[in-house]
């Protein structure tokens, strides 16, 4: 009977940290996916290619893109 008991007070809290485990691991997971990374640079080299933009421009997103990359790449080392 306190079995059923403690299920039924403590099923709020379960559900709670059952919540926030899966919104965190749902925010790691789109923080750690690179593929929008790479589809980024390869519609940036698609527009440089095509002149819509500068040089400038390109090497400035460019590097950025990258550095976004960089970023989650040390992230997913540190795990």
């Amino acid at each position: 009977m306190a079995f059923i008991l403690d299920d039924i007070l403590f099923s709020p809290l379960k559900f709670t940290i059952w919540l926030g485990t899966k919104l965190r691991d749902a925010a790691y997971q789109e923080m750690t996916d690179e593929s929008k990374v790479h589809e980024a640079l390869l519609q940036l080299q698609m527009r440089h290619e095509m002149d819509e933009i500068s040089d400038e421009t390109f090497e400035q997103e460019e590097a950025r893109l990258m550095e976004q990359l960089e970023a989650i790449r040390e992230l997913k080392e540190q795990g």
